[in-house]
């Protein structure tokens, strides 16, 4: 089989492992696997390596035909604006091409936009999908929406497609549903370090975005998954860092007043772009049909592609625009018009991510800025790129709503540590503002979304009990409690409390501690709804 896929030898023996039954399906509730933390921590090791090498595979394939789709979009827009005779082929093939995506779209809903709220989803416990019907409709509804030109990123996808081909590894090799998780969350971390070359990034996104807690088990899974994904990303792509904007030096202290400045800003323009997303996805979905809802986006792209080419795709040929010498007024334009096309284009449900779009918003927002800060306040034009940096930073947290995930993101993608400090500055002063705009993070906003619309999206409800382990945060409402005293939902059992690496048996008279893992035995057809009271108990408000 390896040879017929041509995949090289020692790939094609893991694979054929997998299809053969070498790492059989263990059941998803061996209470022995789950409670020996060292034969844990052991297993996170190759398991983590097994999923960072498939999902490092599968991205670097996902990168390649995007990159190639882009190259082949950008042609054809140049022949037909060179033929406008032809000009009708071109509506008609983009509206061909939207309505298969939106056919698949309606077949599997759960393709729908970037897939990181899905993903949070399954994690969650609202959500069970076929992860291999996941895995081919996105990388091909992803790429068909690139080729079209689309305002779409590359790396919501991937994190889905990272999870997808985790959950289907994990099937295989997990020994519980706790470890079935970390599997998930590890592939989605793989995915993102593939895609932006970030290891590190990747695995703080999963504990700043998926978790929202460390925990030494999954900081091991998700580090070895991103680590191996990524070095199969470089080995295919290079190290070169994604972003070339040389630094010349750090920004001076007496700059900073700027760089707070610039984050209020970045923080009511990140509340801006969640709330206009999110509306505008309330205006599409007037139109009932899912498959011409996401024709729409696809027949714009047609005008854009002819009238504003550089608007087009996830924003690379907006890069060449991002210089001091660039006109102010065509950067607005640029900025307006970008804008209002990604908008459109992630608010029909088409598939595709926010992550690099958003992030080229930014450069537009710190390439503004800069001009002003030189223009007018003093500032010395070699730090131009220094706040083109740091506007991306700042619009990423306050969009997603993870300074540090933005922080580090920036770090690897620019290859430049001169602006460590500033980053964390801008970073939390813009998440900042955007909260206390009342802005809720977007991934958190575009879940709620789908949990208000979950046709086609239930679990079936089979009685099966699973495992699901969660930490006691410092001031939380079980830390120092009894556990007679804690209030835990119907079919909800504690079964096991972790402290300082020993396991107890709970009993009533057992108080919980801060820092404490626990691990619960629940129903898997409510475990979104158990995981949510829980959490009310473990988690400090």
């Amino acid at each position: 089989m390896s040879r017929i896929l041509g995949l090289p030898v020692w790939m094609g023996i893991i694979a054929d492992a997998l299809g053969n039954g070498v790492f059989m399906k263990r059941p998803l509730n061996n209470y022995s696997a789950l409670l020996d933390l060292e034969a844990r921590r052991v297993a996170a090791l190759w398991k983590g390596a097994v999923v960072g090498l498939a999902v490092g595979i599968v991205i670097v394939l996902y990168r390649f035909v995007l990159s190639k789709m882009e190259e082949l979009a950008l042609r054809y827009y140049a022949f037909f604006l060179a033929h406008p005779a032809m000009l009708p082929l071109l509506f008609i093939g983009l509206g061909g091409l939207g309505y298969v995506v939106g056919f698949l779209v309606d077949k599997h809903r759960q393709i729908s936009g970037s897939g990181i709220p899905q993903t949070k989803g399954i994690m969650l416990g609202h959500f069970n999908f076929p992860w291999f019907g996941t895995l081919w409709a996105k990388f091909l509804g992803g790429a068909l929406a690139i080729l079209a030109g689309l305002s779409v990123g590359r790396e919501g996808p991937s994190i889905q497609l990272g999870a997808s081909v985790a959950e289907g590894i994990g099937q295989k090799i997990s020994s519980t549903n706790t470890e079935r998780k970390y599997i998930i969350a590890s592939g989605a971390s793989a995915g993102l370090s593939a895609a932006f070359n970030a290891p590190l990034a990747g695995v703080i996104f999963a504990m700043e975005e998926i978790f929202k807690y460390l925990s030494p088990v999954v900081l091991l899974f998700t580090t070895v998954a991103s680590v191996v994904a990524s070095f199969v990303a470089r080995m295919a792509f290079g190290s070169e860092p994604l972003f070339s904007f040389p630094i010349k030096s750090p920004l001076p202290l007496s700059a900073y007043w700027m760089v707070c400045l610039l984050g209020l800003v970045l923080g009511g323009a990140g509340a801006l772009y969640n709330l206009t997303l999110l509306k505008t996805q309330k205006l599409y979905k007037k139109i009932e049909s899912l498959r011409f809802r996401v024709m729409m986006p696809f027949l714009l792209a047609a005008a854009v592609g002819l009238l504003f080419p550089v608007a087009l795709g996830g924003g690379h040929g907006v890069l060449e625009h991002i210089h001091n010498s660039e006109p102010f007024l065509t950067l607005l334009l640029i900025l307006v018009v970008k804008f209002a096309f990604s908008m459109l284009s992630f608010g029909s449900g088409a598939p595709g991510g926010i992550f690099f779009p958003l992030l080229i918003l930014g450069t537009l927002m710190g390439a503004l800025f800069g001009q002003t800060a030189i223009a007018w306040f003093g500032l010395d034009a070699s730090l131009f790129n220094n706040l083109v940096i740091l506007a991306m930073a700042g619009y990423f947290a306050a969009i997603v709503r993870a300074p540090l995930t933005g922080t580090v993101l920036l770090l690897e993608m620019t290859g430049s540590f001169d602006n460590l400090f500033s980053l964390v500055l801008i970073a939390l002063i813009a998440s900042t503002t955007a909260d206390m705009l009342k802005s809720a993070p977007i991934y958190d906003a575009l879940l709620k979304n789908l949990l208000n619309d979950q046709e086609g999206f239930e679990i079936p409800d089979e009685g099966k009990k699973i495992t699901m382990e969660t930490v006691v945060h410092f001031g939380a409402h079980a830390a120092g409690k009894l556990v007679s005293e804690l209030a835990l939902p119907q079919d909800c059992l504690l079964i096991a409390v972790r402290r300082e690496g020993k396991d107890i048996i709970p009993k009533g008279s057992t108080m919980l501690r801060a820092n404490d893992a626990l691990v619960f035995l629940i129903s898997a057809h409510t475990e979104a709804k158990q995981r949510e009271a829980i959490s009310t108990l473990t988690e400090n408000a």
